[in-house]
């Protein structure tokens, strides 16, 4: 059993996969949970897939992948508003938009260009995470954190109330967008290590599974990070062992972990306490 712990950590690479992934972990379940409160998962997904071709363009032109996320999600904010003013609603031009870009950056990726391993940009490479990238999650990560700290009573109010917004001299579309832009910005963190089909799991996946065991927004949080963590560590001592991806194994875990949180809120609502409190 302790070298099942221990063998996995002899290797460099492992142990910096843990250290990204605990970053990751920390401000994904953070970010997470104020994405399961305003109701923005299906935007924060859309995200994630609107920034490949800025990836794709990044890696043919040899420029950094942060750079090319960053200018993929500009690209896909400018877009979504444009074509706003013509669809019948917003997840109309949503749809249309990521869809359109989606595909552009597979096209792109297709082309004879394109350099070898241009797939991790999908699947993320999590064991190949250098010291350099270490040190830019733990960079972008701290400013995000300290927002979220900051924001906290604002983003807060209008969260659980939006009508409350105007009363308070807040606006919910400010907060809105500041939640997106702070979940644009964890994406542009976690996407070389997870890729862009994969990165969105760690922002709903934990949170979403913590909303189902409480309704405190602290301790709604605390096991949103915990779950992320978790499903972190899991997944690469899974990868490690079972010779599998550390990306794939670690979304296994998360859903795994969903799964159990389900089943155990399914299963305390219907106990006798429960049910006797409710009558």
């Amino acid at each position: 059993m302790i070298e099942w712990i221990t063998d996995p950590l002899a290797f460099g690479a492992t142990t910096r996969a843990l250290i990204e992934i605990a970053i990751l972990g920390t401000v994904g379940g953070a970010v997470g949970c104020w994405v399961v409160l305003y109701r923005v998962s299906y935007s924060a997904e859309s995200l994630a897939h609107g920034l490949f071709p800025g990836l794709v363009g990044a890696a043919l032109l040899g420029l950094p992948l942060l750079l090319g996320g960053a200018a993929g999600i500009v690209l896909a904010a400018a877009l979504i508003a444009l074509v706003s003013r013509f669809a019948t609603d917003t997840d109309t031009a949503i749809a249309v938009v990521i869809t359109s870009l989606f595909g552009l950056g597979v096209l792109m990726a297709l082309s004879p260009a394109s350099p070898p391993g241009i797939s991790e940009l999908l699947f993320g490479d999590l064991l190949g995470t250098s010291q350099q990238d270490i040190l830019v999650s733990a960079a972008v990560t701290i400013p995000v954190l300290a927002a979220l700290w900051i924001l906290h009573s604002r983003l807060l109010a209008i969260g659980f109330d939006e009508n409350s917004g105007s009363a308070i001299g807040i606006s919910p579309g400010l907060m809105t967008g500041l939640v997106l832009g702070l979940v644009a910005v964890t994406i542009l963190v976690g996407v070389q290590a997870l890729g862009n089909l994969l990165v969105a799991a760690i922002l709903v996946g934990p949170a979403a599974a913590a909303r189902l065991l409480t309704d405190r927004f602290r301790s709604m949080m605390i096991l949103s990070v915990s779950f992320a963590l978790l499903a972190g560590v899991a997944g690469i001592y899974l990868s490690f062992h079972a010779r599998i991806a550390a990306g794939a194994a670690v979304v296994g875990c998360l859903v795994t972990i969903y799964l159990l949180a389900a089943v155990t809120s399914a299963l305390r609502e219907r106990s006798p306490m429960r049910t006797r409190t409710s009558s």
